[in-house]
């Protein structure tokens, strides 16, 4: 049987979903799937079994689950103790930020418990405790939407992560290169994107300047960010708009040459796809 491909909701901006407390019988379950998200798994009660990779483990209160993206999974829940577990879903690109220390990475867990494939972590009571408080403060954070709300759930997201990172996979020298996530080429040209918004961002010229094969910068650019070229260099674009047409007075016709936008009315239709305003709007609300 070929897996199937989960979808999430479509928020280039906020590429983020949370199903919370959920309990499901056999029945209601997924059949094999994958999807290009990140994804890890909490445990509150019940039991049954997870099968990632061509591996079976058991699941019970306590247990967290890492599955890197586009990873084969699949839970089977026990019909007479279902698993009741919450299960985050994160594309890379939003825990993205300047590289402070070259020796660490957010996701060197999730690419560690690929490379051993082990994708299973017994936890401590600690642990536990300080990952349903992670769980429940961002729920909250969905639930309220107070403006700030998706930079707080990044800011947990990425503090839940190097607690992991040092809890789960100690620093080990030896490790800390291999499990870098994606190419030298591609952390590159991730900051090429963020600071020449106003370049000819195409896939083409993209590849062109890592020096590798459009398909396979495509491919391996999906893989890390979750989004295809397109959708990754409009966010970042849409963006700075939002930051310039709040800070500044500039007009929208410079803001959108300023970054990169070909005609005012492509300027106009991407602003509003993916914020679902206007540019004006949008200006009009500032202060």
């Amino acid at each position: 049987m070929n897996p199937v491909r989960k979808s999430f909701s479509n928020d280039p901006l906020f590429p983020f979903d949370l199903v919370f407390k959920d309990t499901k019988s056999p029945e209601r379950e997924l059949p094999d799937h994958l999807h290009d998200r990140y994804e890890w798994i909490y445990v509150y009660a019940g039991k049954g079994r997870m099968f990632v990779d061509q591996k079976f483990y058991d699941m019970a209160k306590g247990d967290l689950f890492l599955i890197p993206g586009n990873s084969i999974h699949r839970a089977f829940p026990d019909p007479h103790e279902p698993v009741t577990s919450t299960a985050v879903f994160f594309a890379p690109s939003m825990i993205s930020s300047e590289n402070l220390d070259d020796s660490y990475n957010n996701l060197r867990c999730f690419e560690l418990a690929r490379k051993r494939k082990q994708y299973k972590l017994e936890t401590t009571e600690l642990l536990q405790n300080y990952t349903e408080n992670v769980l429940e403060d961002i729920r909250s954070e969905l639930e309220l939407k107070i403006p700030g709300y998706r930079h707080a759930i990044s800011l947990q997201l990425q503090q839940w992560l190097l607690r992991m990172n040092r809890y789960a996979f100690p620093t080990d020298s030896e490790e800390s290169e291999d499990s870098r996530i994606g190419p030298q080429w591609m952390k590159e040209i991730l900051n090429y994107i963020a600071t020449h918004p106003n370049e000819d961002l195409g896939l083409s010229a993209l590849a062109q300047q890592a020096s590798v094969t459009a398909a396979h910068f495509s491919r391996v650019f999906k893989q890390l960010t979750g989004m295809n070229v397109t959708d990754y260099v409009n966010a970042k674009r849409i963006v700075q708009a939002k930051e310039l047409l709040h800070e500044t007075d500039e007009s929208i016709g410079s803001i959108a040459e300023q970054c990169g936008f070909e005609s005012l009315p492509h300027f106009h239709r991407i602003f509003k796809r993916i914020t679902g305003q206007t540019p004006g709007a949008y200006k009009r609300r500032k202060g």
